[in-house]
């Protein structure tokens, strides 16, 4: 069967996979809770669905907004592909796939990979290591984080404590140390196709001491410590029937030695890092992947990447006259309203080398806070000295 032209694209933010589908000569339907103009830009029509990060996108609200943008039993069958925001919800999974074909994971294979129980049990029997896991408080917290149940973006993670409401949405980790690495992975339900490895860290707050601040590849591990994670993707795979993007997270400590601590069931942040772009791009080779064809060889990019979350520290207004920079993504419409906390935007950078990539990811974020939080007017003479200090743009 051909594969579809058009695509209903559904996630916290669409804008990574809406991007890809453009560039891969698609037509993309955007739903997520920001309507970035990035976003806006590369779909045939998109819509903001009422939400918010902690809870998610809102079920019904998004279950009109895909009827009005791509419906059921559209002629030819729309595609549909997901990112973040269903980790908890195979349910909607399932309802937004009735009258459209489904490229990534399975509503039933989602709920197996995020349900803790069956994971780590599967671990176990893979001999694989990780964290030690509890599914009620421990008597002793410290030393242990607590985790919702199918959270994702690292807002949900918290010291463990000894007296949480609904239990039967948590769980508890013991903490262990090391990098946090990526391993990110096509599927075609029974093998893995590398596709490489990054490293990420944390932007804390008082709050959210774990949450999400960004990523860059190629991580820098030991060879032998990429081969053996390497090894662990066919039996994870075969497993839990894994199809499409994906990938694993681990923490690696000094020694070599890792603990799993999950597997996200869908195409994430690493996206920005690893597509070259075009008809041969990550979007293509997602839909082929859950089709059941894994492509003969991957070429890594010839740069290394990075990426860092710009997070709103006050509330702010976006500036009307903003003129964005190549290097921003997920850029928010000018006049918007954004709460302190809030994710703004996302930058990119690429350079021979990933510290000198994250180093220029980092000034980039620096420059953009400084702009948004405190600028009347955004100054281009800042952005621009402020950009290129660290190494080459992207």
């Amino acid at each position: 069967m051909a594969e579809p032209a058009d695509y209903l694209i559904v996630a916290l933010s669409a804008r990574a996979l809406t991007v890809a589908a453009r560039r891969g000569g698609v037509r993309a339907y955007a739903l997520d809770l920001y309507g970035d103009s990035d976003t806006r830009a590369s779909a045939v029509a998109s819509e903001v669905v009422r939400g918010d990060i902690a809870r998610g996108l809102d079920d019904d609200a998004l279950i009109e907004a895909a009827e009005r943008l791509a419906p059921a039993g559209m002629r030819p069958p729309c595609g549909f592909v997901y990112g973040a925001g269903f980790e908890d919800r195979p349910d909607v999974l399932a309802r937004l796939s009735v009258g459209r074909r489904l490229y990534g994971n399975s509503p039933e294979t989602v709920a197996r990979t995020k349900d803790p129980h069956t994971f780590f049990g599967l671990l176990q029997s893979l001999r694989i290591p990780h964290p030690e896991v509890a599914y009620s408080p421990p008597a002793a917290p410290e030393g242990w984080i607590v985790k919702r149940v199918g959270g994702s973006g690292g807002g949900d993670v918290a010291p463990g404590a000894p007296d949480i409401s609904d239990l039967r949405a948590k769980y508890w980790q013991r903490c262990v140390s090391g990098r946090s690495i990526g391993v990110s992975f096509l599927a075609d339900g029974t093998r893995a196709r590398l596709l490489g490895f990054s490293e990420q860290w944390a932007s804390p707050t008082a709050r959210s001491p774990w949450r999400f601040g960004g990523m860059m590849q190629p991580a820098g591990l030991d060879r032998c410590v990429e081969e053996r994670l390497h090894t662990l993707l066919d039996p994870v795979v075969k497993a839990l029937g894994l199809v499409g993007l994906n990938s694993l997270d681990a923490l690696v400590d000094d020694d070599g030695c890792f603990d799993v601590l999950e597997v996200n069931p869908r195409p994430g942040a690493s996206l920005d890092l690893f597509d070259p772009g075009g008809a041969g791009g990550l979007f293509a080779l997602h839909v082929r992947a859950c089709d059941g064809t894994l492509p003969a060889d991957l070429q890594p990019r010839a740069h290394a990447t990075a990426m860092s979350v710009v997070y709103a520290s006050q509330a702010i207004r976006v500036p009307a006259a903003i003129e964005w920079p190549d290097w921003v993504v997920d850029r928010p419409l000018p006049g918007s309203q954004l709460a302190s906390g809030a994710p703004v935007c996302t930058v990119l950078a690429a350079h021979e080398t990933a510290e000198v990539a994250r180093g220029l990811a980092a000034a980039r974020a620096a420059a953009m806070s400084m702009v948004l939080d405190y600028d009347d007017e955004p100054s281009e003479a800042r952005l621009s000295g402020n950009a290129t200090r660290s190494g080459t743009a992207a």
